[in-house]
């Protein structure tokens, strides 16, 4: 039990250090913006490509580790989508929304400190490889259904355009095309560009968790009912279920990115949740979401690691 304390403890106590900080007012909204858009334009890109530009193609494209993640994801988006559509009488953007908050986690401002901790620097590839899965799957799947509700009159090829767009402008995504291509192409970057690099991916982790507790600083739990409930009791337990299910299905996986997925599955949401339910009308919930599943996380994650 102290091991696993010893691994999630640090992680949260810097989340609760931003929090605080954040509400006494030593640190603003906006200071916490700026960290956040340090970590996602920079910090975790340059980490992606560390990492990805130092390992072969075989290395970092595991078909393996993207078919579990990404069928795990897709059952677990596909069943609160269809109960919030048909069971609930609720509208195809609130329906995406719910399925992306329990499908798409707080991979690199959570998951990663954590799954460092657990399978050191396997981690940095299992990070990359769920993001393909967060970021080319499940980000444009919960987008363009939402898309084709507030868009209905509109043709399919600008739906699909403006998904497109949003994808082709993410950091992340720009850096695990860049890695990978500098991987194929066996290009090291000069020493100075990489030792820049190297500073820039140290400072990701510290920052990240900084950021999530300083996000959630002045957000309520008011409205945590069933609706909100059930997003963070699937995204905590069920999301990890069923990307647990598909490693029975494919038992040959590396153990330690077995760990790594696993601990990812296990994270909150997305820390940008309640941004992308914004446009939708659905901040509130998403917001109530983010909050009750970072702080149970902490719970459900220690007890994770016990069984491991």
């Amino acid at each position: 039990m102290s091991s696993v304390i010893s691994i999630t403890l640090p992680i949260f106590l810097l989340i609760a250090l931003g929090y605080a900080s954040t509400l006494k007012g030593v640190t603003t909204k906006d200071n916490i913006r700026g960290i956040g858009v340090f970590v996602i334009r920079f910090a975790l890109p340059a980490l992606i490509f560390r990492a990805l530009s130092q390992r072969t193609v075989h290395e970092i494209m595991d078909a393996k580790y993207l078919t579990a993640y990404a069928v795990g994801s897709l059952i677990s988006f596909a069943t609160l989508f269809v109960f919030t559509r048909y069971a609930q009488k609720k509208g195809i953007a609130s329906s995406a929304l719910a399925g992306l908050g329990v499908s798409c986690s707080n991979s690199g401002f959570v998951g990663f400190p954590i799954a460092a901790m657990v399978v050191g620097q396997n981690a940095v590839v299992a990070l990359s490889l769920t993001m393909i899965v967060e970021n080319v799957m499940m980000l444009p799947l919960a987008l363009g259904l939402a898309e084709s509700e507030s868009r209905r009159e509109e043709p399919l090829h600008r739906i699909l355009f403006f998904v497109f767009r949003r994808l082709t402008s993410n950091p992340m995504v720009l850096a695990i095309i860049a890695g990978a291509a500098a991987s194929l192409l066996d290009w090291k970057p000069p020493a100075a560009l990489f030792r820049a690099i190297d500073l820039l991916a140290n400072a990701s982790s510290p920052a990240a968790l900084f950021a999530v507790g300083g996000a959630l600083a002045g957000l309520s739990l008011k409205g945590l009912g069933l609706d909100v409930g059930r997003i963070v009791g699937a995204k905590l337990v069920f999301h990890p279920l069923a990307v647990g299910g598909m490693l029975l299905l494919l038992p040959s996986i590396d153990p330690d990115f077995k760990k790594a997925m696993i601990i990812f599955a296990a994270s909150p949401m997305l820390s940008i949740y309640p941004l992308v339910a914004q446009p939708y009308g659905e901040e509130g919930r998403a917001a109530a979401a983010l909050l009750g599943g970072t702080f149970f996380s902490f719970f459900t994650i220690s007890a994770l690691l016990l069984a491991f």
